[in-house]
């Protein structure tokens, strides 16, 4: 099944030029790229991952023979496969490939197509692009003469984390909530001048920042979806909404501003990147890459969260004072937060939860102790950072009443934070970057989860020395960093496995790992100059979720699998797909992990994979979708009978604007590029991957 890549000539890994600069210039204010050029000598990825991966497959393989030599008595070696369609194993029926439950379809090639390419046997529809209405009274969508009342009332733009919900009964309907995380000014309005932006622009910006939440009908004979405009439970939150400010941190004069001298309410959400469904039916939304929306910031604490001295990129804090660090000191305080919104309650208030500590939130993902307490794990996207874990002190209750999911909605602002510190178990002189293999042939070892601070009804405790409780909650990096946490190569989605229950870090990249004086190989993350990323498998003691220890090893080494380097959890190198910086994560019902990558350094275009994380497929991977010129895939929601993603910032690529897109997606040549939402199914109407 073994895939080539196509040749390809690229530049999206250098800045500027390629989408790398136009994504990292809108999205994160360049706050994660930074060009430190590579003097050293050592390998791109050392040979020791290559000798643990040779190591671990000659392990799995005799595991294999000798299970099955005890069952029958004998041992059969397989003859070569004769062509490749028989490699595949595709079925000459369904023209689907066998494979781990839940993936049998056959990949996708690398492929740079300006469309969403999908597998042989799929369909799919666009659910819904940025400015579709959603409330009652919102204009159709004109790119010409947008405003931001308009704006408000439709599906805002670059729709990244998604979350369908039931809707108990609507026969065939659901509740789509999405992630707006960011704006492509240059992309969304013609003769946008950056230097000089106006206030309309700014105000529709604002507008289409945010989450959405909208039904969606299913069609019974297909997986298509289409929104259900003007429903009651349709909904917009923006970038000037209110919110309330919940848990320690609520309150304090870290949080106070002229506009809000109590602290508890703050106006707006921003850079919602990736989130997750709580087991009491909200959704949760990180706050990622706050930074870059401010301006004229001085403090140290400031720079530790990268915001800027001088200008920001858009320009907001000539329109409102809050976006101005000089004027507003305390309004950067405000952002940085796991928000929580309850999407059957359209009236209800959002929460920014301080307890859940203050960082570039990927996202947020919940799991219950045995006791029903939530824990939730979070990854801190910047190269060097932390991942996170949080363990309430409440319990979950059951039902639907209002008193309940008030309750429940209270579940996040009491409880511990921990940070991780991982260790190897080879002797550090062994982990050199060099690509010397450690003695005991693979890269794992143990770690621990380290209290922060403690929030409950009473007050809140600080766990750290030389900290209060809540310069904890406002300043958690400073926390972490004090702690001694682990450096790890740009934390992004974590996901707990609903089966087996354990956690899965996608780690997207790092290419200053072990560059000039910054931090050097580890064991966690063992590659200098790492540019495809890894993902890590972490098992906590004795399986439960609000343990304070746990196991961790590698379980994917992201990159072309013909580079020695790579490894998929054991599995044969020359039947999966290849793939290059994981980003956010889902499950499916079998088990399997689904990824989502976001800057593909491979010269394909960005993708959706599966790989089996059990039996003896495990580590089997393959790729299901690929994005249109310039788009990420984000999302991703993973049904029984649909897939469903965002194609981010399609046409995002240095040198685009809103008069010469550099896509045709997904509206055809010349028209003007529309983040969406896509949906694929079987045109069989039989599940996905079976």
């Amino acid at each position: 099944m073994r895939i080539p890549l196509p040749i390809i000539r690229t530049n999206s890994d250098s800045h500027p030029g390629g989408r790398a600069a136009l994504t990292c210039r809108f999205r994160c204010g360049d706050a994660c790229f930074h060009e430190v050029p590579n003097t050293t000598t050592n390998p791109y990825v050392g040979d020791v991952i290559a000798e643990a991966v040779s190591r671990r497959t000659t392990l799995r393989a005799a595991a294999v023979v000798t299970a099955a030599a005890a069952v029958s008595g004998t041992v059969t070696v397989a003859a070569p496969k004769a062509d490749a369609a028989e490699a595949a194993g595709v079925s000459e029926r369904t023209g689907s490939s066998r494979g781990a439950r839940g993936l049998r379809f056959s990949p996708v090639a690398p492929n740079t197509a300006d469309i969403v390419t999908i597998p042989d046997g799929y369909a799919q529809n666009i659910v819904i692009r940025w400015g579709e209405p959603i409330l009652r009274g919102a204009p159709a969508f004109d790119p010409e003469n947008q405003t931001a009342e308009a704006q408000a009332k439709q599906f805002g733009y670059n729709n990244d984390f998604l979350a369908l919900l039931p809707l108990p009964g609507e026969r065939n309907r659901q509740v789509l909530v999405a992630n707006h995380e960011y704006t492509d000014e240059v992309l969304m309005f013609r003769g946008y001048d950056a230097a000089n932006p106006t206030r309309q622009q700014v105000e529709v910006a604002w507008a289409a920042h945010g989450l959405s939440a909208v039904v969606v009908e299913g069609d019974r004979r297909t997986g298509k979806l289409t929104p259900v405009p003007r429903h009651p439970l349709n909904r917009r939150v923006t970038a000037t909404s209110e919110f309330k400010v919940t848990g320690p941190a609520a309150g304090s004069d870290l949080l106070k501003t002229s506009a809000d001298p109590t602290g508890t309410k703050a106006l707006g959400t921003l850079n919602n990147c990736s989130g997750g469904v709580t087991p009491w039916g909200t959704t949760l939304h990180g706050e990622e890459n706050f930074n870059q929306y401010f301006a004229n910031a001085t403090r140290t604490t400031d720079k530790r969260y990268g915001l800027g001295t001088g200008a920001s990129e858009r320009k907001w804090e000539r329109f409102d004072k809050r976006f101005d660090v000089a004027q507003e000191p305390n309004e950067p305080h405000r952002f940085g937060y796991v928000v929580e919104l309850d999407p059957y309650d359209p009236t209800s208030k959002p929460r920014k939860h301080t307890a859940l500590g203050r960082f570039k939130h990927e996202g947020a993902t919940v799991r219950l102790t045995e006791d029903g307490r939530p824990v939730v794990y979070s990854g801190d996207d910047e190269r060097f950072d932390y991942f996170y874990k949080f363990i309430g002190s409440k319990r979950m209750k059951k039902g639907a009443s209002r008193a309940v999911r008030e309750h429940n909605l209270s579940l996040l602002d009491e409880g511990t934070l921990y940070v991780a510190k991982l260790s190897g178990d080879s002797p550090a002189i062994e982990i050199d970057g060099t690509g010397k293999l450690p003695a005991d042939g693979e890269f794992d070892g143990s770690g621990e989860w380290i209290p922060l601070a403690t929030a409950t009804a009473d007050g809140a405790v600080s766990h750290v020395e030389g900290m209060s409780a809540e310069e904890v909650f406002v300043f958690t990096r400073l926390a972490g960093d004090k702690v001694g946490a682990t450096k790890m190569d740009r934390p992004e989605d974590i996901e707990p496995n609903p089966h087996t229950g354990k956690v899965y870090v996608a780690l997207t990249n790092n290419t200053n790992r072990g560059v000039g004086s910054n931090a050097k190989a580890d064991e966690a993350n063992p590659r200098n100059a790492n540019k495809h990323g890894q993902v890590l498998e972490l098992t906590e003691r004795w399986n439960r979720a609000d343990s304070k220890r746990f196991a961790w090893s590698l379980f994917l080494v992201a990159g072309d699998p013909e580079d020695p380097a790579t490894y998929f959890a054991g599995f044969p190198k020359e039947d999966v797909s290849p793939i290059s910086c994981p980003d956010n994560v889902a499950f499916d019902s079998y088990g399997n992990l689904w990824i989502s990558t976001d800057g593909n350094q491979l010269g394909s275009h960005d993708g959706l994979f599966g790989v089996a994380t059990r039996g003896d497929r495990r580590g089997e991977l393959k790729q299901f979708l690929t994005m249109p010129n310039g788009a990420e895939t984000c999302g991703p929601v993973i049904q029984d009978r649909r897939v469903l993603v965002s194609v981010q910032h399609p046409g995002e690529i240095d040198g685009a604007t809103a008069e010469k897109p550099l896509s045709a997606w997904p509206d055809g040549e010349g028209k003007i590029n529309r983040p969406a939402v896509v949906a694929v199914w079987r045109k069989d109407g039989c599940d996905i991957g079976v």
